[in-house]
């Protein structure tokens, strides 16, 4: 293994850059549903975490608050989502079996181009890699 020193800023824009990666091809492959990576994401969230408040799906989608709304109401008109009253003001947010189909779908499109982008590493650096991310998603930041 090569041990030479690399900095910190250049480590960011690695894990940057395949993020982007991974945002940018599951895009152009899961536009053959009829669908982007963001609205995927947004269905996945709501299967994974029913009856969440609005704000805590923005949260677990990378989105804001009003960002999330705009999404879901396009999801809703699309026939994905239903949006039913909640507590209060809250509203809670449910798959169609329309919505649970295209999730579906989409999840074999995800799992192919995850299982290709991580081709290049064997199971023990795969562990390693989520061990280490994990490491740093414990530590706070202010």
């Amino acid at each position: 293994m090569n041990n030479m020193a690399i900095s910190l800023e250049q480590l960011g824009l690695s894990i940057k850059r395949v993020q982007d990666r991974h945002h940018r091809v599951l895009d152009a492959r899961l536009a053959v549903l009829g669908i982007s990576l963001v609205q995927w994401n947004a269905l996945r969230e709501i299967e994974r975490n029913p009856g969440s408040p609005q704000l805590r799906l923005a949260e677990l989608t990378f989105n804001s608050a009003q960002a999330f709304g705009t999404l879901v109401t396009r999801l809703q008109r699309l026939g994905f989502v239903k949006r039913e009253s909640g507590e209060g003001r809250a509203f809670i947010h449910t798959l169609t079996p329309k919505g649970r189909q295209l999730l579906e779908q989409g999840r074999h499109v995800v799992q192919a181009m995850l299982a290709e982008s991580f081709s290049g590493l064997n199971e023990d650096e795969r562990v390693a890699l989520s061990h280490l991310l994990g490491k740093m998603l414990d530590v706070r930041l202010a």
